[in-house]
């Protein structure tokens, strides 16, 4: 590993900071697929409604793209999506997301984020981000008097991390390299 003086710790490879381009077809039915999974599974299977794949979905191609503006996109359409099928407010999930994909995007600028280590630390990072940005977003904005359960957040971190390690390395094998 090297240290460039742009501040990224890079690999010396080929790929080192290049932008992954991907199919539309790939950008719409990942995320959509996502959050019906998200909305309709857990009706049928309980225990998998731990799983934040809307989320996984926001955090990989942000990090990817390694755009704000495209972070911020990503996650602002994920967001809304996922409100609109859901029985949360119009918005939470949008203004959570926004947030996740612009700080994602602003990491993967940085990051090399092709390092399986990484990518778990930062779906980790990412999800109790989103815990906690939802939950301040829920008392802030909504009123609602809801606890934040720090271990409990962070056992479910760890297994969307693994979860998101499987799937990021299922959709490397469906991006193009610019």
């Amino acid at each position: 590993m090297n240290y460039s003086s742009s501040g990224r710790i890079l690999l010396s490879s080929q790929r080192e900071g290049q932008i992954s381009r991907f199919r539309s077809w790939v950008l719409v039915a990942v995320p959509l697929l996502a959050i019906l999974f998200q909305v309709y599974v857990p009706l049928f299977f309980p225990f998998l409604g731990y799983l934040e794949l809307p989320l996984l979905a926001v955090v990989y191609f942000a990090l990817m793209r390694r755009s704000q503006m495209a972070g911020i996109l990503i996650g602002a359409l994920v967001g809304l999506a996922q409100d609109s099928l859901s029985k949360n407010p119009l918005g939470m999930f949008g203004i959570v997301k926004t947030l996740v994909g612009y700080f994602a995007s602003s990491i993967g600028v940085r990051l090399d984020v092709d390092n399986v280590f990484i990518r778990l630390l930062l779906t980790l990072f990412f999800y109790v981000f989103h815990q906690f940005f939802y939950w301040l977003l829920s008392r802030a904005l909504l009123g609602h008097q809801m606890a934040f359960e720090i271990q409990r957040t962070v056992v479910l971190g760890v297994l969307n991390a693994i979860v998101g390690a499987a799937l990021y390395h299922f959709l490397d094998r469906l991006r193009e390299m610019a």
